[in-house]
């Protein structure tokens, strides 16, 4: 199925953004800050370049592992929710993985690298997931025998839905919407630096994933979000913001003795082999114990 519905999007969320822009110079002027916005803008645009380069290797993994499947579910209207759902389980475990894995962080870091929150922050998506083997995560969807058009159709939507979250213009939602799916109050958690927001809310769609698996934390509307990444950027230089950590990987295992070296690969952003540094679990930790 050759259909790519983000690109369709694309005038929506330019139409979006003006609006928000709009709002924020009448309500919040804080929201928008012109070098963020064209860092944010910047970033989107080589995002949509390298997927354009690497998007047919992606799809062509996705076809070899449906022809080696001994399944074929076919284009079944039944299929498409059902693809929906697990895909976007697939993006939980990849979320999550883009987190807790210092690997797929390194990729996954620039869209958190904005200190504003708003509707251009969510353009800020990865030049090196290829790079990176993020796509890995949908691959169990086409062994199960959905079709590759499918799976990525509806990957396609979950990134068109996600969009709309990332915004400070939606207060909180009706708490029925708010028990299934994600909304701008849950994402601007998963956003947030704060110690008790960190490594929370990966959902895409459906937020039920975060409830389910212990990972969700609801906004306290008393507590001041501050937006960003632990270590912050301090800069807009867009090749900065995109390579900044596969950099600091590189040093890192450069630095370390050879028994460490794949620890600062695989595990948690943050974690060291001399334990000089801190990882969210440790920010967390120390906040439980102030708050206690």
């Amino acid at each position: 199925m050759d259909f790519d519905p983000v690109t369709w999007a694309i005038p929506v969320f330019v139409a979006l953004v003006v609006a928000e822009l709009l709002w924020a110079r009448r309500r919040r002027r804080g929201a928008y800050e012109s070098r963020d916005t064209a860092t944010s803008l910047a970033i989107g645009l080589g995002s949509t370049v390298v997927g354009a380069v690497t998007g047919s290797a992606v799809v062509a993994a996705l076809v070899w592992m449906h022809d080696v499947s001994p399944f074929s579910i076919g284009w079944a209207w039944w299929a498409w929710p059902l693809c929906f759902v697990l895909d976007d389980l697939a993006y939980y475990c990849f979320h999550r993985s883009a987190h807790r894995v210092r690997w797929f962080w390194a990729s996954h870091v620039n869209h958190h690298s904005s200190q504003h929150y708003n509707l251009s922050t969510a353009l800020r998506q990865s030049w090196t997931g290829f790079f990176a083997l993020a796509f890995v995560f949908r691959w169990p969807l086409a062994l199960l025998g959905f079709e590759p058009g499918m799976i990525l159709v509806c990957a396609g939507f979950n990134l068109i839905y996600q969009f709309w979250i990332h915004t400070e213009a939606i207060g909180r939602m009706p708490r029925w919407f708010e028990a299934v799916m994600n909304t701008p109050s849950h994402h601007r958690v998963h956003h947030a630096v704060n110690p008790r927001y960190l490594d929370r809310n990966y959902a895409g769609t459906f937020i039920v994933w975060d409830k389910l698996f212990g990972t969700f934390e609801e906004e306290d509307a008393d507590t001041r979000i501050h937006y960003g990444i632990v270590h912050q950027l301090g800069h807009f230089n867009v090749v900065r913001a995109v390579f900044h950590e596969w950099a600091a990987i590189a040093r890192d295992v450069r630095r370390s003795p050879w028994r460490h070296k794949l620890g600062y690969l695989w595990r948690e952003p943050g974690w060291s082999h001399d334990g000089s540094r801190e990882t969210s679990d440790m920010i967390r930790a120390r906040w439980e114990r102030k708050r206690g």
